[in-house]
């Protein structure tokens, strides 16, 4: 009857989990030849193995298509924030007046107590790092609206995600964030918009081990126009920050949808449906 290569290889990718589960080893998972024998494999004749894989190559073509435009498209969507945030500032940055950061809030690191993992009580309480939240604890250091810079970390250069964010009610920040008070909210969301539109790499020390310490932090300049124009500027840049999010999230949502029927396809090729309507699949994937 013979087996067809490429068919065994579509096989064994819809059959991704079932191997894993038959692998053995803690740190690197080996399948033995002996279970790997075991496993079952349908096999029709040969020109019915090739028609499968025709149908596959064909389907898993069109769903590349797809992948790849949603994928730009989702790369887009964040380019268009992060564009614009950077033209609101760099468009007015000269007729704003300027202060240093630490003239303009009140810095609260002296209050942070980090604790280690196995010394963090569980709760319900949000427990901050350089980039967001790690756990949740029981007890609080801290009840109001603040604004938490990444003191450390590689993404203080890289910006694979903000290094700027807002908190809200009780938490719990540990040593690698920042911890900023503001008068006002408008200030504290502006504060957060530019310093996420700039490159911090000129008050960063250390290449290996980036940090951004207390006296670099406060002495970065800002753009500090009126409450009025700051408040203004927040509205518009939140309400393009929720656009930009929906985009997102429907986007990374199809991404999904993509791989499962991409499994579905390969469940679908060793079972028979798809000799049996062989169009299906391929009107399903360009729908």
């Amino acid at each position: 009857m013979g087996l067809y290569y490429k068919y065994l290889y579509y096989f064994l990718l819809g059959n991704v989990d079932v191997l894993n589960n038959l692998g053995t080893g803690a740190t690197f998972k080996e399948l033995s030849s002996t279970k790997l024998k075991d496993l079952e494999l349908p096999l029709p004749s040969f020109p019915e193995q090739k028609r499968i894989v025709t149908i596959l190559d064909e389907t898993f073509a069109a769903l590349e298509t797809v992948v790849a435009n949603t994928e730009k498209n989702l790369a887009n969507a964040r380019e268009l924030f992060a564009g614009y945030l950077n033209s609101v500032f760099a468009s007015n940055i000269d007729t704003w007046n300027q202060k240093k950061l630490g003239d303009v809030c009140e810095n609260l690191d002296s209050k942070r107590v980090p604790i280690t993992k196995s010394k963090r009580k569980p709760g319900k309480v949000p427990y901050y790092g350089a980039s967001g939240i790690v756990d949740y604890v029981q007890d609080y250091l801290f009840d109001e609206d603040l604004l938490l810079v990444s003191e450390d970390g590689a993404n203080l250069l890289a910006r694979t995600y903000p290094i700027a964010f807002s908190i809200s009610g009780k938490s719990w920040v540990n040593n690698h964030a920042h911890v900023l008070r503001f008068r006002n909210f408008e200030s504290q969301k502006f504060i957060e918009y530019y310093l996420n539109s700039i490159s911090l790499a000129p008050h960063v020390s250390g290449m290996a081990q980036p940090k951004l310490n207390q006296k670099a932090l406060n002495s970065i300049a800002i753009p500090f126009p009126s409450i009025e124009i700051q408040s203004e500027i927040v509205e518009e840049l939140d309400h393009l920050s929720v656009q930009t999010k929906e985009l997102r999230r429907i986007y990374q949502q199809k991404l999904s949808v993509l791989v499962e029927l991409k499994q579905s396809l390969l469940q679908k090729a060793f079972s028979g449906e798809l000799t049996a309507n062989p169009d299906a699949p391929i009107k399903e994937a360009a729908a």
